[in-house]
């Protein structure tokens, strides 16, 4: 039997990847939509054809959904976990997971205490490019270098509820670089130490206080170090990893991932030009398995307070002037 699930917010993202995800697949079937705008409701509800709250506390009661995929903005998160917990009703939550270690470990004892499943949505874990990453690294000797970018180009970084750090936890580190620092905690785990520089200058007088541009200098306890540079100024768009080996090195990038000799040369490629689309309906599937039993919950909170970690490192670093060990912040 499907499981019944909702969609709580109606921005980009559940447009775009949550709401066709959904309806898209096999396990779970879409029984109502929420947001605070009505005429953004409205539309979507004809669209749909699925009931529609503005509240959604309302929502739960009258729909009663068996999970619902919460895409709402950072501040409002904490909020709705809470309200899903109190009823029972597990939940795929838009990254980032909390805005702060402190929040993290609060909705992890919320979880806990409405014994409910919370799974953070990241995609490239459902993509066969980015799970084909940890064989590849088996196979460039030691790594020593991370080199890591992601960035593109909007006229108004600071737009919206996204530039203001007291509603988003901060920019493009806590945003959009949250995919990138997924990456390197799944394939390499959490840093000895980071630090972080970022800038809110890349439109003067902007008004808005949530970092545009980020670069992140990283280490381990091993010789592996490396960097990470984000921006949501800086053009053209690009979202790469590189690992450089003793034996050669692992290039990833979006829809493809390659392993090179020492000298560059190609030796293996996987490409997967298409997999955006079918990654949405992977995760909610997946999902579905965990709520069964089938599957483990490998994106939960617990992970996740090392996600909150680092970013909290990034941040303290700056005002600190020197390394964080971001293990100290849990």
């Amino acid at each position: 039997m499907k499981r019944r699930a909702a969609v709580i917010g109606l921005g980009h993202q559940a447009l775009e990847d949550h709401l066709p995800g959904l309806l898209a697949s096999s396990r779970a079937d879409l029984v109502a939509i929420c947001d605070s705008n009505p005429n953004t409701l409205r539309q979507q509800q004809e669209l749909l054809q699925v009931p529609g709250f503005i509240h959604a506390g309302e929502l739960l009661d009258t729909a009663a959904p068996d999970f619902v995929i919460v895409a709402v903005p950072h501040h409002a998160g904490r909020d709705v976990v809470r309200e899903c917990a109190a009823r029972g009703v597990h939940v795929l939550k838009e990254k980032p997971f909390a805005t702060s270690v402190e929040e993290a470990r609060e909705l992890a004892q919320v979880c806990r205490a409405g014994e409910v499943e919370l799974m953070v949505t990241l995609q490239r874990r459902f993509n066969p490019i980015y799970t084909s990453v940890a064989g590849l690294l088996d196979q460039i000797g030691t790594p020593f270098l991370i080199d890591g970018q992601y960035t593109f180009h909007t006229d108004d970084p600071g737009a919206g509820w996204r530039g203001d750090v007291r509603q988003a936890g901060g920019g493009c580190i806590i945003d959009m670089g949250y995919h990138l620092i997924d990456l390197l905690l799944w394939y390499f785990g959490l840093p000895s130490r980071v630090i972080a520089e970022f800038s809110t200058t890349a439109v003067p007088g902007g008004g808005y206080d949530a970092e545009d541009t980020a670069v992140i200098q990283l280490g381990y306890d091993t010789d592996l170090y490396g960097s990470l540079l984000l921006s949501r100024w800086m053009a053209p768009k690009s979202e790469h990893l590189h690992v450089v080996g003793t034996r050669g090195s692992v290039l990833l990038s979006k829809g493809r991932v390659q392993r090179l000799d020492l000298d560059g040369t190609v030796v293996e490629e996987l490409t997967r030009p298409h997999a955006p689309a079918s990654a949405a309906t992977a995760q909610i599937d997946h999902f579905c398995r965990v709520l069964d039993g089938d599957r483990p919950n490998t994106s939960g909170p617990d992970q996740h307070l090392a996600h909150a970690a680092f970013i909290a490192s990034c941040y303290r670093s700056k005002d600190a002037g020197r390394y964080i060990d971001p293990k100290e912040m849990l």
